[in-house]
C-alpha cells in the first residue's frame, strides 16, 4: 500500500471519529440501595460500557467538533433487584448548554425519568438497533432503547435552542423507538398509562403540530436572548420574556403540559437572575407569568421578583 494512501485512510478515520462524537456524557450508577450481596464491579463495568456508548456512538450526520460536544450526565439510581441480574431505578438527564461569548452553562433538561427496568449481566456488550429496538431480549433492549431516547431528546433539544425547528428529526428517531419499544410485563414508560409523564407523552407533545410553538420557545429563549445576554441584556430578557409569554399561552390553552412542565424544571434560578435587574413593569410580568407555568416554585418567583 503507497504512503498517500496510507495517510488518506488514517484521515478518513480520524474525520469519521470526530463526526460521531456529539456528546461529552458522564454516566454514574448509585447501587447502595441494592444488597449487599450483589458485586458492586457490575456497576463499575456498566458506567464504563454506557459512557462509551454514548460518547462514541455516531448519533447524527453533522460533525461536531470537540468544544461542540453536548455536556451531559446520566445519573442511574438503583433501587431493588427483583430477580438475577435485574435491575430497577430511575434516571436522572442533566444537560447544560453553553451561553455565548460567557462560561455560563444553561441547564436545558434536568428531568429524572422514573421508570428503568433492565437485565444487566457483566460485561454483556451494549448494543442498539434502531430498525430492531426490542432485541430478542425486551429487557436487555430497554437499557439502550431508553438511553437512545434521552440522547435524541437531548439532540432535538440542544437543535432546537440554535436554529428553528433544529431539532425535529431528533424528536422523529424518539419516536421511532417509543414506537418499537421493547415490550415485557415489568417494563414502564413508553405508554400513555394515566400518570402523566411518559416517555410517550413527552414525545407525542413534541411531534404535535398543536404544541408546534414550544419549538420556537426553545430557539427564542436560547438563541434570541440567553445567548445575547452579554451582548444587550435590555434586548435579550425582552426576548426571554417573550418565549414566557408564548410558554404561557400554550399553557393557557392546554392546562398541564409535559412539554411546558419539561422546559420550566431547573430553570427557577436561572429565570430570577435574568429578570432579578430588570424594569418594574417587566419584572411583575415574568413573575406573574413563572408562578402560573411553574406552580412547585411560584412562592420563590413572588418573593424574589417583588
Amino acid at each position: 500500500m503507497n504512503k498517500p494512501l496510507i495517510i488518506f485512510i488514517i484521515i478518513f478515520f480520524y474525520a469519521f471519529a470526530l463526526k460521531a462524537q456529539e456528546f461529552n456524557c458522564r454516566v454514574k450508577v448509585q447501587d447502595n440501595q441494592l444488597p449487599g450481596t450483589i458485586d458492586r464491579r457490575i456497576f463499575r463495568t456498566l458506567e464504563t460500557a454506557l459512557t462509551n456508548f454514548i460518547n462514541k456512538r455516531k448519533w447524527s450526520t453533522d460533525a461536531f467538533q470537540p468544544n461542540e460536544r453536548i455536556n451531559c450526565q446520566f445519573l442511574i439510581n438503583l433501587i431493588k433487584s427483583p430477580e438475577q441480574n435485574v435491575y430497577e431505578g430511575s434516571l436522572i438527564i442533566q444537560v447544560g448548554r453553553p451561553v455565548f461569548q460567557s462560561t455560563y452553562v444553561s441547564p436545558i433538561i434536568n428531568y429524572q425519568d422514573q421508570a428503568l427496568v433492565f437485565r444487566y449481566i457483566e460485561s454483556q456488550p451494549v448494543e442498539f438497533n434502531e430498525n430492531r429496538v426490542t432485541g430478542s431480549d425486551p429487557l436487555v433492549s430497554n437499557l439502550t432503547a431508553v438511553i437512545a431516547y434521552y440522547a435524541y431528546i437531548i439532540l432535538g433539544f440542544d437543535y432546537d435552542s440554535f436554529s428553528p425547528r433544529g431539532g425535529d428529526i431528533y424528536f422523529q428517531k424518539a419516536l421511532n423507538i417509543v414506537n418499537n419499544s421493547p415490550e415485557n410485563s415489568q417494563i414502564d414508560g413508553w405508554r400513555q398509562d394515566g400518570s402523566g409523564f411518559t416517555r410517550f407523552s413527552l414525545t407525542d407533545q413534541l411531534i404535535n403540530n398543536r404544541y408546534a410553538l414550544i419549538h420556537d420557545i426553545y430557539y427564542t429563549y436560547y438563541r434570541k436572548g440567553i445567548d445575547k445576554m452579554y451582548e444587550d441584556e435590555v434586548a435579550a430578557r425582552s426576548e426571554v420574556l417573550n418565549a414566557l409569554i408564548y410558554l404561557d399561552n400554550i399553557n393557557r390553552d392546554n392546562p398541564n403540559l409535559i412539554i411546558v412542565q419539561f422546559f420550566m424544571l431547573g430553570k427557577v434560578d436561572e429565570m430570577i437572575g435574568v429578570f432579578k435587574k430588570a424594569s418594574a413593569q417587566e419584572k411583575a410580568k415574568a413573575s406573574e407569568i413563572l408562578q402560573r407555568v411553574d406552580l412547585k416554585n411560584a412562592a420563590k418567583y413572588k418573593q424574589e421578583l417583588k
